[in-house]
């Protein structure tokens, strides 16, 4: 059979699923150094900075999910935590991508997704209200104001690596 008629059937290449791998492992890493502020009415998780990469490349959608299910598996409401956070980091994901995907200025694109994390963050309210009774939209709140934290000190940061490193690999 001629080689050039032979095509891959794999989506990704080694070095591309290797990136995918690094940002998981990163995002579950920090979450779990920082657990103690990662988890809870208030929260400040750090790692929530790797939405940003989705910005530069579309794949690293799947490497975020997969690190918020990990990370997850140490939240105090275990599999109902990996389920429902990780369903919804990935439809926030893509949602964000189908808004920002028009929008050139990368900075722009950062102050959307951050706004759009800080929005969502009425699926996390809702299992505290359901498993903890904690009131709804004070919980919403501070979960959005620990999410808008995260991802304005993330920004700053992803923004900084990005202009050193070709994040769209």
């Amino acid at each position: 059979m001629d080689q050039k008629k032979i095509r891959s059937t794999n989506r990704f290449t080694t070095a591309e699923i290797a990136r995918m791998a690094l940002v998981t492992g990163l995002y579950v890493a920090v979450t779990f150094v920082l657990s103690v502020i990662s988890f809870g009415a208030i929260q400040i998780r750090l790692s929530e900075m790797f939405n940003y990469l989705s910005l530069y490349n579309k794949k690293y959608i799947l490497a975020i999910t997969l690190g918020v299910a990990l990370a997850n598996l140490s939240s105090p409401l275990g599999w109902i935590d990996v389920v429902v956070g990780s369903i919804s980091t990935l439809l926030v994901l893509l949602i964000n991508y189908e808004i920002t995907k028009r929008v050139r200025n990368m900075k722009i694109k950062m102050v959307i997704t951050a706004l759009v994390f800080a929005f969502s963050m009425f699926t996390v309210a809702g299992q505290l209200k359901l498993f903890y009774q904690l009131p709804f939209f004070f919980t919403w709140g501070t979960v959005a104001l620990g999410e808008l934290a995260s991802m304005l000190v993330g920004g700053v940061i992803i923004y900084w690596v990005g202009q050193k490193v070709d994040l769209k690999k």
